[in-house]
């Protein structure tokens, strides 16, 4: 079986599963960027964002919604991320959809990937009518995101 996550749904690959439903299953990140990080997968693969069913982003969304709470039970952090990363260029390395859990709390390390500060308001006004103006595809092709199918993370 060429996918991990796959594999992990499967009971073929080792994972410390917290959480699972007909739809789901959830399981321990391996590269925790805090106590508690894990991730939530459709147990239908589905490459990224673009490719997953609404069905099976719904199930997602919903399953790492409960496994936020069952986490606040447990760990009491400050407050969660939940965070998708779709292509290379936005740090995809494993192609199966999956949605990242991660409990913060005040005084951990973690920081944005990114210093917010003011936009040029002509460039936003441009990039959204750029975006309303856009017809998505239908499905989107694995060619449309270009990336490996395999990898951790």
């Amino acid at each position: 079986m060429s996918c991990i996550f796959c594999a992990i749904v499967a009971g073929e690959g080792p994972a410390e599963i917290v959480d699972s439903d007909e739809h789901t299953v959830a399981f321990m990140d391996i590269n925790p960027a805090t106590p508690g990080h894990a991730l939530v997968i459709p147990r239908n693969h589905s490459r990224d964002l673009l490719e997953i069913g609404d069905d099976d982003l719904a199930h997602t969304i919903a399953a790492a919604r409960r496994l936020a709470r069952r986490m606040g039970e447990a760990l009491e952090p400050d407050g969660f991320n939940v965070l998708n990363s779709c292509g290379t260029a936005a740090w995809q390395s494993v192609f199966h959809f999956h949605l990242h859990v991660v409990p913060r709390w005040e005084t951990d390390p973690l920081e944005l990937p990114w210093v917010p500060s003011p936009g040029d308001p002509e460039e936003i006004a441009a990039t959204a009518s750029k975006i309303r103006e856009a017809e998505p595809k239908a499905k989107p092709t694995r060619a449309d995101v270009e990336a490996p199918d395999s990898g951790e993370g």
